[in-house]
């Protein structure tokens, strides 16, 4: 008897990756054929339904990335200024601070020996005596870190400790208290110590400062100096080379001895770029955080500057952005006229692209993250945690031994201390069935949420992919038909966003190499009705002319999402029932892995760029930076300044010109090191062949880049405006073959 066995439709990826397969839509006017051969089992376009374009024209050969310098992102605010970093600079409004805190310290440089015994006869003689011993420390200039509190002695009188706390405050103004646990039960103990504001953790779970708070989420403890006029936060601009958010963000908390959350950021950029964004330094007042601590930062730093600091009034949450701005240079462009690219660039700029899910949302890894999303829907425990910790291809040598070893020895302790910690999904899955053998559903909910909603959030981008293409094939690029979905007239917002309360593009920490996720919102519950900010297209809508094809939407599966009403929800079902899942029906009751527990979006089906140019350029040095990043403009407009200084000065008689010369150069090239450092990095990272045979070089050498500016909404991958250019796969193994 032959056995037929069922394999998922997204699990198909594994076959097509052994041998050639075609990219193709069925529509020939808007589709076009590409056929790729791959040895390994890397994920390609058309595995996660990436298989249509809108024009019809010829692409041409580019390089997307061949330097990190090349994809240059600047994020957009939501008063529509583009983010750049212009100052490394501390605002002048900092002084105000240091002059009302000086005031404030003045008190460390007198006697308290009038104090002290005052303290003595309220609290005795041992509790007076580890006072003075603390304030000597204080007063003797002793590294502030360095000076551990003390706790006096138990007392269960609550009225005694509210004395004691009111005398510090009263007395004190440089030490802080609080109440802690005593030696036994009935008894309480007061803890003093220095008014640095470096721990967070000083103040109890249960203190009555902290319940004072409210619902205010941020502490506003310390804030007694702090200038009226000045907001309580401080927001600066990040810009980060070749690195992604949560690295850079990760630096900079263990260099200031602080956790990441105390920093808020709009959304997460592409890693293998050049980026500009905001953060904003929370609680500001408590920390006494100013902005020189940071700058000071920038001489440690590498690849990352921090700049444009100002003190502000409200903290920055994710998903505050409109979008963002692309500068991308695509080298080495072979094409047999110009006017194809001219045709090209005007069509993108005109038509838009289809707003694809780009390979970043699935993963650079061999096990592509919807196909570990598709199994946690299916309630598939035990398959989905041996996928995320299983070995895989591609990977880096040392994680590749330490997935191995696991797989080998089943030892927890023995691999955790061979995994880097990058590899925070795996690690937390480890440390869970360490302490619970055999549970693999609460090792899949240790996994931080934002990082484990990924995988089923991934499987909607899946479905919608899919969906997306086969609109296109069945009903084309021009027109509005009936049973579309398309925005309500009237939602200004929605036009302009792009789609409603997009979702957050989980930054992967498996995928350190290629983790290049764009600003997202995350997923929330939206309110009864939400949507109704979309409707069915009817006859008469058509008719009246009122709806346009960029009006279009489709739906990321969820409970709260209307389908289109016609042969395009065929594909979202028929998809999910080969994956063995139902998107009406739960298969299990643990309702984060379940799709019929997840709200649902909209998504517009195509984008066009904003802002859109373009420009042809010929070079020579494949190492030189075609695109000015806001370093090198900083780095410009110092040079300028030196000169004009250095002028001035070697215009005094009694200086000699050569000296001014000699002084001018030596600043010149310090100035200049830190964009040669850059570039030498940037060169660095690919070790390319000379390429003039390959990149349709004259006979001088030169060659052909096209450099792009465009404006996307938070949500959207610009990689896949470049493939509507290109007519290529965007996948990094493709562009990498072009080196």
């Amino acid at each position: 008897m032959v056995q037929m066995m069922r394999i998922p439709v997204s699990s198909l990826f594994w076959q097509s990756a052994l041998k050639p397969y075609p990219l193709f839509c069925y529509n020939s006017r808007f589709c076009k054929t590409l056929t790729t051969t791959t040895t390994m089992k890397t994920l390609d376009e058309s595995d996660v339904g990436i298989l249509c374009f809108i024009s019809n024209l010829p692409g041409f050969r580019g390089i997307l990335k061949q330097r990190y310098c090349d994809f240059i992102v600047n994020e957009v605010d939501t008063d529509r200024k583009v983010v750049h970093l212009t100052s490394l600079d501390v605002p002048p409004e900092e002084a105000a601070v240091e002059h009302n805190e000086t005031k404030a310290s003045d008190q460390l440089n007198r006697s308290y020996a009038s104090e002290i015994e005052s303290f003595r006869s309220l609290a005795g003689d041992s509790d007076a005596q580890c006072l003075e011993t603390l304030i000597n420390q204080v007063t003797s200039g002793k590294n502030e870190d360095s000076i551990p509190p003390i706790v006096l002695s138990a007392n269960s009188d609550k009225s005694h400790r509210t004395a004691i706390h009111n005398f510090f405050k009263d007395n004190f103004k440089f030490l802080v208290t609080d109440t802690v646990d005593g030696p036994d039960a009935s008894s309480k103990c007061i803890r003093v110590r220095l008014n640095s504001g470096g721990n967070n953790n000083s103040m109890g779970r249960n203190s009555k400062k902290r319940k004072e708070r409210g619902d205010n989420p941020f502490d506003s403890r310390g804030s007694e100096n702090w200038p009226e006029q000045l907001g309580k936060f401080l927001r600066f601009h990040l810009y980060k080379e070749n690195k992604d958010t949560q690295e850079a963000l990760g630096l900079i908390s263990k260099m200031l001895g602080i956790l990441p959350r105390s920093f808020g950021f709009a959304g997460t950029k592409d890693k293998r770029s050049v980026s500009t964004q905001r953060f904003c330094w929370l609680q500001v007042t408590v920390f006494k955080q100013r902005a020189s601590k940071l700058a000071a930062l920038n001489k440690r730093l590498i690849g990352i500057r921090l700049g444009d600091f100002c003190y502000v009034k409200e903290g920055l949450l994710l998903g505050q952005l409109l979008g963002n701005r692309f500068t991308i240079t695509l080298r080495g462009v072979v094409v047999d006229s110009e006017d194809v690219i001219k045709a090209s660039a005007n069509s993108l700029g005109r038509n838009g692209f289809i707003n694809y899910f780009g390979l970043q949302r699935f993963g650079s890894g061999s096990v592509p993250t919807h196909l570990v999303g598709a199994t946690l829907l299916r309630g598939e425990w035990k398959s989905a945690v041996k996928m995320i910790l299983d070995p895989r291809e591609g990977e880096r040598n040392e994680i590749s031994k330490a997935r191995e070893y696991y797989k080998e020895t089943d030892d927890i302790d023995g691999t955790l201390r061979k995994l880097p910690r990058h590899l925070v999904a795996e690690r937390a899955i480890l440390q869970c069935l360490k302490k619970c053998p055999g549970n693999y559903l609460q090792a899949l909910k240790a996994i931080p949420r934002t990082l484990r909603m990924m995988y089923v959030h991934s499987y909607q981008s899946f479905l919608w992919n899919h969906a997306a293409s086969a609109r296109v094939q069945k009903h084309g690029t021009e027109h509005v038909v009936v049973g579309d979905l398309v925005f309500c007239k009237g939602d200004d917002t929605e036009k302009e966003l792009g789609c409603v309360n997009p979702e957050f593009e989980y930054e992967s920490s498996n995928d350190a190499d290629d983790s290049s996720h764009l600003d997202e919102v995350p997923e929330t519950d939206h309110p009864d009705g939400r949507h109704n900010l979309v409707k069915t297209v009817t006859a008469a809508d058509i008719n009246s002319g009122k709806y346009t094809i960029d009006d279009v939407v489709l739906p990321l599966p969820g409970s709260r999402v209307i389908y289109p009403m016609n042969d395009v929800a065929e594909v979202y079902h028929h998809l999910a029932e080969k994956d063995g899942i139902n998107l009406t029906e739960s298969l299990h009751n643990v309702k984060e892995f379940s799709i019929t527990s997840m709200t649902g979006n909209y998504r517009r089906v195509f984008q066009k760029p904003m802002d859109f140019e373009w420009e042809l350029l010929t070079y020579i040095d494949g190492n030189k930076p075609l695109a000015e990043t806001d370093l090198d403009k900083i780095a410009k407009a110092k040079l300028v300044n030196i000169v004009k200084e250095e002028e001035a000065v070697c215009g005094n008689k009694e200086k000699d010109p050569s000296d001014c010369m000699k002084q001018s150069e030596s600043l010149s090239k310090d100035i200049k090191l830190s964009t040669e450092n850059n570039e030498a990095a940037c060169a660095k990272e690919v070790k390319q062949p000379h390429v003039e045979s390959v990149c349709g070089a004259d006979s001088q050498g030169k060659q052909m880049a096209l450099k792009l500016g465009l404006t996307l909404p938070s949500s959207c991958y610009a990689t896949m405006a470049i493939r509507e250019l290109l007519k290529t796969s965007t996948s990094v193994a493709f562009h990498k073959t072009l080196n």
